[in-house]
């Protein structure tokens, strides 16, 4: 019998976290976020991560257990999920897995192998060449070789790219390729895959919004905070959205303004592309919110109906 795992995502502000409260209720679920910001302490604002008042009893794991100064990455989400899902599981409970990083996703509902050897010379130098010769010129070595990695990772990404790069360089085959046969594996779990979309204009405008009220809730003061904590532009968590554009500003590099215009549009490209990697996905279960009358309720009832018919509930 595969073990039952419920999937809830979307692009950013698309209005995950209220329905993922609504279905694991009616469910008998625990939430895991599948969020590489939420994952961090003193990152509430930015991550618009959920306040413990906002849970109604419902438990959620993989939030606020690392601190930012902490290396979270794919393998290392992996291997907190599945942890927090054995637990889900011998509670007779379903794991419910919320967030908008695709990547993560895909990791668990296929249970993707990303053993990694040991760094050996080959990653060394590309650490050393990205030290050298920046983000860019690194970015642009891997779309000579596995464009279509090079379209997926952004050059920000400089771990995942020296690793596209370094797997190419070993092994003489793309990474992406590599990615492509590890997602024909079959599931070893009886899911349901749900991706909650809204007109782009209305996303947009969401977005919008809710960066605006961040600001008004202090976000440039928890940049400050984290700043005075040590934290800087290298670091993980410091790339996030909305943490590396008030860095900026903190910097002198940039106005709060021209900060605030640059982490608008980038969050506007940035949940573009999540649409964009949900439609690559198999398996997945749209939910448009502009085909529901009474959103919420209407959704969590075709919710229901498909967990019934897989079998994933009574």
């Amino acid at each position: 019998m595969k073990q039952p795992l419920i999937v809830l995502t979307g692009p950013t502000a698309v209005g995950k976290t209220a329905l993922s409260i609504a279905l694991a209720k009616a469910v008998g679920g625990e939430i895991i976020s599948a969020d590489s910001m939420q994952v961090y302490r003193y990152m509430d604002i930015g991550s618009a991560k959920i306040l413990p008042s906002q849970m109604q009893g419902v438990p959620h794991h993989l939030i606020d257990v690392l601190d930012p100064w902490e290396e979270f990455h794919v393998v290392r989400f992996q291997q907190m999920a599945k942890k927090a899902m054995e637990g889900i599981q011998s509670r007779g409970h379903i794991p419910v897995l919320v967030g908008g990083t695709g990547f993560y996703i895909q990791a668990i509902v296929r249970d993707i192998d990303f053993t990694e050897n040991e760094a050996g010379p080959c990653r060394r130098e590309l650490e050393k060449q990205a030290e050298e010769k920046g983000a860019s010129w690194l970015h642009e070595e891997l779309k000579k070789v596995d464009p279509v990695s090079a379209e997926t990772i952004h050059e920000n990404n400089i771990k995942r790219v020296i690793r596209a790069l370094e797997f190419y360089r070993l092994t003489g085959k793309r990474i992406s390729e590599h990615n492509e046969e590890q997602k024909q594996r079959s599931s070893p779990y009886n899911f349901a895959y749900f991706v909650l979309n809204d007109d782009r204009a209305k996303l947009y405008e969401r977005i919008e919004q809710r960066i605006d009220e961040m600001l008004k809730e202090g976000l440039v003061e928890e940049v400050k905070r984290l700043k005075e904590m040590g934290c800087k532009r290298g670091m993980v968590s410091m790339q996030g959205l909305g943490y590396k554009e008030i860095l900026a500003y903190l910097d002198g590099v940039c106005t709060l303004e021209e900060a605030v215009e640059i982490l608008k549009r980038d969050t506007r490209h940035f949940a573009k592309r999540q649409i964009t990697w949900f439609k690559r996905e198999p398996d997945v279960i749209w939910l448009n919110k502009g085909d529901y009358a009474y959103e919420e309720r209407e959704i969590l009832e075709s919710m229901l109906k498909v967990l019934r018919e897989k079998e994933i509930i009574q």
